[in-house]
């Protein structure tokens, strides 16, 4: 996807500059982060060294990923004239990626996922930590509850990085966006639990409303639109710049999502880290699932509800969900909202009347995330 708002780059010059002002807070987040895990090792060391190993599973998450979220802070900042000192910003960076941490370890228990980014994910290497020593009781409850608790600590130190970064006259508005930015996503993953378990019953002509205020909730909000407000507060922007920034960030971050829950049924597992297939096999009621209610048969309805969140769901399943995702016109209604949230996102990011290099910046992470070429 090309945008017609993103500068002509003709020498590379904003490119550039884009690489190297990244670069620069990137290396300041890593120094942050790092000197406070080395903070938190020791602490957990005299607590006792077998606590460590909740240590080790949240460097595991924390280390890598493509920083999406904490890269919109940063952008954020500096769209709103953030100049100087990055230690603030690079905190606050940390601190979103350390609260994705704990929301992949938590939502990776409750879909019962077995990999994350091509890896076991948390509960079942702590299982494995389990089955390997020869331990007594239930290997799977302690790679649960170990997961779970890894999770909160990490909630834990999200909070207490975001706190650090809290200075200066944009510290209230930030610290209410970050307070409203939990209270949103926690909202919004148990609807999302909800939907799996109610959503059978529903009228197939409300469920497509229903999937969009859960992905709005769930992800949108603090995967791009949050980030990019948060990083404008730091740097003291005001009510109506904000507003920009919502204008900008919010219907990326759908389109975002919705590229999400299409990858979820038609990704390669090689990019997405994940089986083909798992969203079906966890019943995952996405606008994708939604639209195809809407537009099949009362035969084919009751294929599709019989058949996700089957656990045990095959590759014959699987194919046949796509066939019906596919046949009902789903899958195109969903690609043409993803392109209207993108056409959107973009034309409100040319009304943010930010610097230039700002607005490269933020055009090529918009095509990234509505892509996922980042």
């Amino acid at each position: 996807m090309q945008s017609a708002t993103r500068p002509a780059d003709p020498d590379n010059r904003l490119t550039d500059s884009v690489r190297r002002d990244q670069g620069a807070f990137l290396s300041s987040m890593s120094e942050e982060t790092g000197a406070f895990l080395a903070a938190q090792e020791e602490l957990l060391a005299e607590i006792s060294p077998e606590s460590l190993s909740l240590l080790s599973a949240i460097r595991g998450l924390t280390s890598g990923g493509k920083r999406i979220r904490a890269l919109l802070c940063f952008w954020g900042w500096r769209a709103a004239g953030g100049t100087g000192d990055l230690q603030p910003v690079a905190r606050a960076g940390a601190a979103l990626e350390f609260f994705q941490a704990a929301a992949l370890m938590h939502d990776d228990v409750i879909d019962r996922s077995e990999t994350r980014r091509g890896a076991p994910s948390i509960h079942r290497q702590f299982r494995q930590q389990h089955l390997d020593a020869g331990w007594h009781l239930d290997a799977d409850r302690f790679g649960t509850s170990s997961a779970i608790l890894a999770g909160d600590l990490c909630l834990a130190f999200s909070e207490e990085l975001f706190t650090g970064a809290c200075v200066g006259a944009g510290a209230s508005s930030a610290r209410a966006i970050f307070n409203r930015m939990r209270t949103e996503v926690m909202a919004g993953q148990y609807l999302d639990l909800l939907e799996e378990a109610v959503g059978p019953d529903l009228p197939p002509a409300t469920a497509a409303d229903r999937a969009l205020n859960i992905l709005r909730y769930k992800s949108a909000k603090y995967s791009i639109e949050r980030p990019v407000m948060l990083g404008g507060a730091l740097a003291g922007a005001d009510a109506a710049t904000l507003a920009r920034f919502s204008a900008f960030a919010l219907p990326l971050g759908e389109a975002f999502q919705l590229r999400d829950d299409v990858l979820g049924v038609f990704g390669d597992p090689a990019v997405t880290g994940k089986p083909a297939g798992d969203d079906l096999r966890e019943g995952k009621r996405t606008y994708l699932v939604a639209r195809t209610l809407a537009g099949s048969s009362p035969h084919d309805q009751g294929v599709l509800n019989s058949l996700l969140g089957d656990p045990a769901l095959d590759d014959e399943g699987v194919s046949r969900l796509r066939e019906l995702i596919t046949a009902s016109g789903a899958l195109r209604d969903t690609e043409k909202l993803i392109q209207d949230r993108s056409a959107e996102a973009f034309a409100a990011l040319g009304g943010l009347g930010t610097d230039e290099v700002s607005a490269a910046a933020l055009g090529l992470l918009a095509e990234a995330a509505v892509t996922r070429t980042f």
